[in-house]
């Protein structure tokens, strides 16, 4: 039983105009730099003052993409000779890991299923609120917080206290896709097997930034992931005040 990504990425091939301005980037991508660009370029204005460093950063970084976006030319695509843009997958960021907790399954079942309860023990997601039954809106932010990803999600698969299974809506700005199953454990508890995936569709520009921080946003999941223990067995104590320090504790962290 699995969770399928899906994507559909332009086969679009735009020729190079003679001189220095070649195009040599596909519309989609075009689209997509064009609008990191922006939220890029208006991020960094704003932390010019209060946090410089970053601030500059994300306004080079998006300076550039805007450019990217608006002219079709990649100066990195120049510099390695290619003319043209091909559908390529970026490189994912996969996690899969098992943990037992010492809860029953069905509430250590309700407390994932309830997908808000998610950012308590998540440092990477910022928000996660539920539209209807199935469906949701997530904000995640990227390892040194230089830039905020939203996307929508759904669930595609469910058997109560067993499994959820969930993945983006076509078109998002990251694919995301995750699974849990629940099993009782045989001495007492819960055995969870958790697969967690993230792929950004930004072509070959989001390949290159996904092999830079896939170590580290692979860790930062990982670790959010083996925080649901801790979570869930503060609850186990029965003290509401135990819960809430550790989310405080975990969101500082």
């Amino acid at each position: 039983m699995s969770v399928n990504i899906t994507t559909s990425e332009s086969n679009q091939v735009n020729v190079p105009e003679q001189g220095t301005n070649i195009i040599n980037v596909g519309w989609s991508e075009r689209v997509t730099s064009a609008a990191v660009g922006g939220y890029l370029l208006g991020a960094g204005l704003k932390n010019l003052g209060r946090k410089p460093i970053r601030g500059l950063i994300q306004t080079l970084l998006g300076g550039y993409f805007l450019y990217r976006g608006s002219s079709g030319n990649c100066m990195l695509y120049t510099a390695v000779g290619k003319e043209g843009t091909e559908a390529r997958h970026a490189d994912s960021v996969n996690i899969r890991t098992s943990m037992v907790v010492n809860q029953p399954k069905a509430e250590v079942y309700q407390i994932w299923r309830r997908l808000e309860n998610l950012p308590k023990f998540m440092k990477h997601l910022l928000t996660v609120a539920e539209i209807d039954s199935k469906r949701s809106h997530w904000e995640a932010v990227l390892p040194g917080s230089i830039a905020t990803l939203k996307w929508e999600a759904e669930i595609v698969k469910e058997i109560p206290d067993e499994l959820i299974g969930w993945q983006s809506v076509a078109n998002s700005t990251i694919e995301n896709a995750g699974k849990v199953e629940f099993k009782d454990a045989p001495n007492g508890g819960t055995e969870l097997d958790i697969i967690i995936s993230y792929r950004p569709p930004a072509g070959d520009i989001g390949a290159g930034i996904a092999k830079l921080m896939n170590p580290v946003f692979r860790k930062v999941i990982t670790d959010d992931v083996m925080n649901f223990k801790k979570y869930m067995e503060s609850l186990q104590l029965g003290n509401t005040a135990t819960a809430n320090t550790f989310v405080g504790q975990s969101a500082m962290g």
